[in-house]
């Protein structure tokens, strides 16, 4: 199982949400490029951002945030928050980004996902973000009328590659992810699933790679000193 670190970045910071909410927002770091390279050095190989302002609004302010972390560290690098055109998709792409993930847009507009998958097949992911068993959109403020069952089967038959799913009633809340979630879908579906939300130390990082899911997201937990993430790295290789 591969390990992502997180950087989720607002106006050029580090920074992690509670459960996706705007208003409980902490600062973690002045410079993402550091705390990238920080990860670099711990041994990761790939990193996990989301442009949260761009995640409400559609637009991509991060961008030369991004840009720099994928230049200074040649990390693999995906990326998600306000992907709603292919235009941005082929930013950053352009930009070497080696992996994009789309999330509202690919609730919400079914020809644009096609076209994406079409487009750029595996540098394309999907975010599934589950909220009470239904998909969330727009950065977690709004519930769609999809079951996460439904969005799921639909992105298993136009054959979406890696899917990143979170329960965000786990996200940021440093109490254990939805292990029974994870080792359904990968039963139900053919995807690679990151799972990402609640992930709060090194016993449930064991128990993710467990379930032989191809990858988990570690955020809050790496920020508060709750996981070694040199350690997560070694214990999932």
């Amino acid at each position: 199982m591969k390990i992502f670190p997180a950087i989720d970045l607002f106006d050029k910071k580090a920074v992690r949400l509670f459960k996706g909410d705007y208003n409980q927002m902490t600062v973690y770091s002045e410079n993402p490029l550091d705390v990238a390279k920080t990860f670099k050095a711990l041994g990761a190989t790939q990193i996990h951002l989301v442009d949260l302002e761009g995640a409400k609004d559609g637009t991509t302010p991060n961008i030369e945030v991004i840009k720099a972390i994928k230049k200074e560290t040649g990390l693999f690098c995906e990326v998600g928050g306000g992907i709603r055109s292919l235009e941005t998709i082929k930013t950053y792409i352009d930009a070497g980004i080696d992996r994009v993930i789309l999330g509202t847009a690919a609730v919400e507009n079914r020809s644009f996902l096609l076209d994406a998958i079409a487009k750029y097949g595996e540098k394309i992911a999907v975010g599934v973000d589950i909220k009470d068993g239904y998909v969330a959109v727009k950065g977690w403020v709004e519930k769609s009328q999809e079951t996460a069952l439904d969005f799921c089967k639909l992105l298993d038959d136009i054959k979406v590659r890696t899917i990143i799913c979170t329960d965000i009633s786990k996200d940021g809340a440093m109490k254990g992810p939805n292990l029974e979630m994870y080792r359904n879908l990968d039963k139900l579906f053919k995807f690679d699933i990151i799972a990402s939300g609640g992930v709060s130390n090194i016993e449930d990082i064991i128990a993710l790679n467990s379930l032989n899911l191809y990858g988990a997201i570690v955020g809050k937990a790496y920020y508060v000193g709750a996981i070694d993430l040199k350690k997560a790295i070694e214990v999932t290789r």
